[in-house]
């Protein structure tokens, strides 16, 4: 499977924010669009989709390292979801809360 996702996306699957930050910090798109997927809505599925069955509380790690690197947090994916609707689907308030953050101080530039 490691070879199906492109190398920030790989790193997005496997939650690995320290390889993501790496990626970004060399060149990579923090908007890049795979599998129908941005890396920021990528991110937060796979937040959301991993606290699931582990029962662990949600880890917002790559979604704060996306936006770090700019990620657009308003840009849809290919099938039009938005950051924000995939954070709603999940529950996953710690990364609507980073969200609306990132907008807030957007919307002031």
């Amino acid at each position: 499977m490691s070879d199906y996702w492109t190398p920030a996306h790989h790193a997005v699957e496997h939650e690995d924010a320290e390889t993501l930050a790496r990626l970004l910090a060399d060149g990579a798109d923090p908007n890049e669009v795979f599998s129908n997927m941005t890396l920021l809505t990528h991110a937060i599925d796979v937040e959301g989709d991993g606290s699931l069955p582990s029962g662990q509380p949600l880890a917002v790690h790559t979604t704060a390292v996306l936006l770090a690197f700019g990620a657009d947090p308003e840009l849809a994916d290919p099938d039009g979801h938005t950051p924000m609707d995939m954070a709603d689907h999940h529950g996953h308030n710690l990364a609507v809360k980073l969200l609306r953050a990132h907008i807030q101080r957007a919307s002031r530039r």
